[in-house]
C-alpha cells in the first residue's frame, strides 16, 4: 500500500465545508464554486489520502470512519492556518482603532468599570464598542465576529473555533423578597415547596443554548432577558430566582431581598471566561484587554458604597435595631459573604 499523500489546504478547507453545509451542492454555493469542482476536489483528496472519506450511497453523502477521525484533523490544520495568518495581519497593522467587548450581565459592574477606566487611560485614541447579554449571546457574538472577545460562562455547543481562558467566577445565590411567602419559611426550603412558586430565569437570547435549561427548578417559570428586570421583579415579590451576589449584596444587606436555604445548595459558583476566535489574533490594545480580565482578583473587595448609599442603609439598620433618631456615620464597605 502506497504512502498518503500531501493534501492541499484548499482541499482540506472544502471537505470541510461539504459536511459543515450538508453536502455538495450547499458547499458549492458556499464556496462560490460549481458542484462538480467540488466533488472533484474530495475524489482528489480521498485519492492522495488513499481512504474513503464520504459514503456516497446514500442521498446526502455521510462521513466513513475514515472521515470521521480525519476531519478532526482537517479543522485544526485549517484553524492553525488562519490562525497565523491573523497573526500575522495584526503584527502588520499595528494597534488597532477599536476594541469591541461584549460581556456577559452577570460580570460585576464595578470590576467592569475598574478595568476600561485603565482601558482609557492607556489607550486614549482607541474607540470602545461595548456590549452587554446573557447566556450564549455572548458566545455567538463572538463567533460571528461582531465582538473581538467576550466575557462569558462556558455554553454547550460552543463553535470550535472559540478558545476561552479562565477569568474567575461569579458567585450566584437564590434570593426573594422579604414578603415573599419562601422567605416565611425557617431553615431549608424543601425542594417540593420551591418548585410550587415561580421561578425569574435569565434566558438566552441567542439560539446556541436553545431548548437548555441552567438552574432551572420550579415547575412554573417567568423567562427574562434583562437582568436589570429580573432584579426588579424580584424585589417586588414576584417569584425567586438566582442573582450574582455582588448584584444584589447591597438588596440582602439592606433587607430589600432574602437568601434562601435550599437543599440544591445555597449558593453556585459560576465560571467566567474570556473567549475569542482562534482564527483572530488579536491586536496589542485587545490582548492588553484580555490580560487585564485574566489577572483579575474575583475574591477582591466590591466598591465601597456612596454616601448616600451608605447613609440609607445605616438608617434602615438603625429602624431595625429600634434606633431611631440615632446616626450612622462612616463609609460602609461591601464583601461578599
Amino acid at each position: 500500500m502506497r504512502d498518503p499523500g500531501l493534501p492541499s489546504l484548499d482541499q482540506l478547507r472544502v471537505f470541510i465545508a461539504v459536511i459543515d453545509h450538508g453536502g455538495f451542492a450547499h458547499a458549492a454555493r458556499a464556496l462560490h464554486r460549481t458542484q462538480s469542482v467540488i466533488s472533484y476536489t474530495i475524489a482528489n483528496l480521498e485519492e492522495q489520502l488513499n481512504v474513503a472519506l464520504l459514503d456516497r450511497s446514500k442521498r446526502k453523502p455521510t462521513l466513513t470512519e475514515a472521515g470521521k477521525a480525519l476531519l478532526a484533523d482537517a479543522r485544526a490544520v485549517s484553524l492553525k492556518v488562519d490562525g497565523m495568518r491573523a497573526r500575522a495581519k495584526a503584527l502588520s497593522a499595528g494597534l488597532e482603532a477599536e476594541v469591541s467587548l461584549v460581556v456577559d450581565v452577570m460580570f460585576p459592574t464595578c470590576k467592569l468599570v475598574r478595568i476600561l477606566h485603565a482601558f482609557q487611560k492607556e489607550f486614549p485614541t482607541i474607540s470602545m464598542r461595548l456590549r452587554t447579554e446573557a447566556l450564549g449571546a455572548v458566545t455567538q457574538l463572538v463567533a460571528d465576529g461582531t465582538c473581538r472577545i467576550g466575557i462569558s460562562g462556558w455554553m454547550p455547543g460552543t463553535p470550535d473555533v472559540i478558545e476561552r481562558q479562565a477569568c474567575g467566577f461569579v458567585t450566584m445565590v437564590p434570593v426573594v423578597a422579604p414578603d415573599h411567602p419562601l422567605a416565611q419559611i425557617k431553615g431549608i426550603v424543601p425542594t417540593a415547596i420551591l418548585r410550587e412558586h415561580t421561578q425569574l430565569v435569565l434566558t438566552d437570547r441567542s439560539t446556541l443554548t436553545a431548548g437548555q435549561d441552567f438552574g432551572v427548578l420550579a415547575l412554573r417559570d417567568w423567562r427574562l432577558g434583562d437582568l436589570s428586570s429580573k432584579h426588579a421583579l424580584l424585589r417586588n415579590g414576584i417569584g425567586w430566582g438566582n442573582m450574582p451576589q455582588g448584584f444584589v449584596q447591597w438588596d440582602l444587606d439592606a433587607g430589600r431581598l432574602v437568601q434562601l436555604q435550599i437543599a440544591e445548595g445555597n449558593s453556585f459558583s459560576f465560571p467566567l471566561y474570556v473567549i475569542r476566535r482562534g482564527d483572530e489574533e488579536p491586536g496589542p490594545a485587545t490582548r492588553w484587554l484580555m490580560q487585564q480580565f485574566m489577572e483579575l482578583d474575583q475574591a477582591e473587595p466590591l466598591t465601597p458604597l456612596n454616601e448616600r448609599e451608605a447613609a440609607e442603609l445605616a438608617a434602615h439598620r438603625a429602624q431595625v435595631a429600634g434606633l431611631t433618631g440615632v446616626a450612622l456615620a462612616g463609609a460602609i464597605s461591601l464583601r461578599p459573604r
